[in-house]
């Protein structure tokens, strides 16, 4: 069990786990170690655990486990009402125009690599993602995402299509490095991308909302820093 999951709630419906990067949040039988696998063995006693949301292996932060089926269906309708509301945060190379406003192109399988995602007209599903610039630096921009639909990769098709590829996203044409004016090298190890914040439901007691947040790793800080981004920005995000 990998150290680095951090159970941020669990009550009698929902259990939320902090994604670490690098571990998927599900894998085929027989595949490696992956979340559903640390909740699994975090909460044995669960009746039904679900996973409700998924995040790519790369991307950190938040995952909402269901407990059993009536939470399962809770949290069906809540998406529905956009009662379930999360919010990210990711490093781009420079701020969208306008600096906050909506992505909704939709989004369909790319025939080329059926693990990969991109923009289509006519046949894809809807896709609508929200975004605000919280900081423009000459090397960074640090967004908010808000997913209002839950389209594969969608926060990172949408951020490549609007021409501004996360650091570190290689698979959709971001930057793995960024190299400053004094010939220095910032590199991103993974996406940078993270969720950070959960608004839901509360099930358990069929009343009341659900805050829930997840720190902003290490690595996304360390990126962060290096390209003069201030770490203050970060907190209570």
């Amino acid at each position: 069990m990998s150290p680095e999951v951090r159970v941020v709630h669990r009550d009698a419906a929902l259990l939320v786990l902090d994604k670490p990067s690098g571990l998927p949040t599900t894998s085929p039988p027989g595949g490696d170690l992956a979340l559903t696998d640390v909740a699994a063995r975090l909460d044995p006693d669960a009746p039904s655990l679900h996973a409700s949301s998924r995040l790519d292996a790369e991307v950190t932060g938040l995952v909402t486990f269901v407990r059993t089926r009536p939470a399962n269906r809770a949290l069906l309708d809540a998406r529905a009402a956009g009662t379930y509301r999360r919010r990210y945060l990711a490093l781009a190379p420079s701020a969208p125009e306008p600096p906050a406003s909506s992505w909704a192109s939709a989004i369909g399988t790319d025939p080329r690599d059926k693990r990969k995602r991109r923009v289509v007209e006519g046949d894809g599903k809807a896709a609508l993602t929200r975004y605000e610039t919280v900081a423009a630096l000459s090397n960074v921009a640090l967004l908010a995402l808000r997913p209002e639909t839950g389209r594969t990769h969608q926060l990172r098709v949408h951020a490549a299509e609007a021409g501004i590829p996360l650091l570190g996203d290689v698979h959709y044409g971001g930057a793995k490095r960024v190299v400053l004016s004094d010939g220095r090298v910032v590199t991103a190890r993974r996406v940078m991308l993270h969720c950070a914040r959960l608004s839901l439901p509360d099930v358990a007691r069929g009343s009341g909302t659900l805050e829930l947040k997840a720190d902003v790793p290490e690595d996304f800080r360390r990126v962060f820093a290096a390209l003069g981004g201030d770490l203050d920005l970060l907190e209570g995000r």
